[in-house]
């Protein structure tokens, strides 16, 4: 009797020992669980602020990439307004050296073409000897044929003309603004020489008009002419 008391305590002791270890056993497993779930929360959560985190700076780069386009244009804008003054500005500038080149204001130089003109030979046959004699009027139509050709600047005999110049036959010389000149009288102009050229030769034009009034005409085309200004009183 004693003994089976003593089996049985054995075998309760050797149960009770194992309802311990698998007690033991699930408490861990369920510690370790909801330590595991305490640290996916917790990934969780710095995954989330992390993601937060890009989208915002996501955005901010966005709007970077806005401004920075915006200020592109503003720049181009602006350069593009500082080319259009500059070539204004470039503009005015050239149109005032033309003008005083134009008043004789200022020396010139440049590429042209000279005209001579020189009184005809005198056939004795004739009774009127202003038939063969270089007048204003001949001169006239060179100057004004030049300038409608384009000449920046003429100059007759070396003196440069102005816009209010005058010309005067007296006799066999001309004058110029108060100088006089005796022929041949050469007429110089600064321009496009090949233009002039043209102009002057064209058929029915200036250079046949004199010729056909018993004028020596002679066109040269010239690299360099030089001109000084005007000097003023």
């Amino acid at each position: 009797m004693k003994n089976k008391r003593k089996g049985s305590h054995v075998i309760f002791s050797f149960v009770f020992l194992v309802l311990g270890f698998i007690v033991a056993f699930a408490f861990q497993v369920a510690q370790a669980d909801k330590d595991k779930n305490k640290l996916s929360d917790s990934q969780f959560d710095r995954d989330l602020s992390l993601r937060n985190e890009l989208i915002d700076q996501e955005e901010k780069n966005n709007q970077l990439f806005i401004d920075l386009e915006q200020a592109q244009k503003e720049l181009s804008d602006y350069e593009k307004e500082l080319s259009t003054k500059a070539d204004s500005y470039y503009n005015l500038a050239e149109d005032a050296n033309n003008y005083r080149m134009y008043l004789g204001k200022m020396p010139v130089q440049g590429k042209g073409v000279q005209v001579t003109l020189e009184d005809g030979n005198y056939n004795p046959n004739d009774d009127n000897v202003n038939n063969y004699l270089v007048h204003e009027h001949h001169i006239f139509q060179v100057v004004n044929e030049l300038y409608v050709s384009g000449a920046t600047a003429i100059s007759i005999n070396g003196q440069r003309l102005s816009h209010d110049s005058y010309i005067l036959c007296n006799g066999p010389v001309i004058e110029i603004d108060g100088n006089q000149y005796p022929a041949p009288f050469v007429v110089t102009a600064i321009g496009d020489s090949e233009v002039m050229d043209g102009a002057l030769n064209i058929k029915g034009g200036v250079k046949d008009t004199l010729v056909n009034e018993n004028i020596k005409f002679t066109l040269e085309k010239k690299d360099t002419i030089k001109m000084d200004a005007l000097r003023t009183n």
